[in-house]
């Protein structure tokens, strides 16, 4: 049969044989998460990832590259997110980054059923926590298990080279309770510097929280 009466057979097919309705399109596959070998470590590139935000639209990390980048690994209910975001020292800071040019990602990667997990939960903690964006949803646990998230608030934050230059702890004040006289600010400090062209003085440290909910 000739090339054009293959492609007419064909389009035939697709609308019914002639007179039905059009074929519904499939529906689009989910973006591809993470390459599951990858292993966050600071001063390497950092994995690139794909997820559904809490309003079911694509964001890739990637498509952030040339800005500094926070990602947050979150639980809406968890105590000491509730505090960092309701009293604490990330009230105002997405924000405000977000002003001066970064951009603020915020991740779950609770499994179902799981505390502070589900999209509907997220949607509505965006507006009481001042989310700038929607929160990416990682109900598998596969780009949390990539960074190495093992707690709620944990932060990374990532030069526009896209290399990881941070990871740990909001603060050294778990509850606003610090050791010494005042806290020490670490992912303010860490993103004051890359943004000002250099690197954080400290580019690891110990995180606090709850307990990332991963799956089996």
């Amino acid at each position: 049969m000739p090339k054009n009466l293959l492609w007419m057979a064909a389009l035939w097919i697709s609308v019914g044989c002639g007179g039905g309705e059009a074929a519904t399109p499939a529906a689009p596959a989910p973006p591809p998460l993470v390459d599951p070998a990858a292993k966050a470590a600071v001063g390497a590139p950092a994995p690139d990832f794909a997820l559904l935000n809490a309003e079911g639209a694509p964001v890739k990390l990637s498509d952030h590259r040339g800005k500094v980048v926070v990602v947050e690994w979150y639980n809406p209910d968890c105590p000491f997110v509730e505090y960092a975001h309701e009293k604490g020292p990330l009230q105002k800071l997405p924000a405000e980054l977000e002003a001066r040019g970064a951009v603020w990602l915020t991740v779950n990667s609770n499994t179902a059923g799981a505390q502070g997990a589900g999209a509907d939960r997220n949607r509505r903690a965006q507006g009481s926590h001042a989310l700038p964006r929607p929160v990416l949803m990682d109900p598998s646990g596969a780009v949390g298990r990539a960074y190495g998230a093992t707690v709620t608030p944990e932060v990374f934050v990532i030069d526009p080279a896209g290399a990881l230059v941070y990871r740990g702890g909001v603060d050294d004040a778990p509850l606003g309770k610090a050791p010494g006289a005042a806290p020490i600010h670490f992912l303010n400090d860490a993103v004051n510097s890359v943004l000002a062209g250099g690197a954080p003085k400290q580019p690891q440290t110990k995180p606090y929280g709850c307990s990332v909910k991963y799956g089996a």
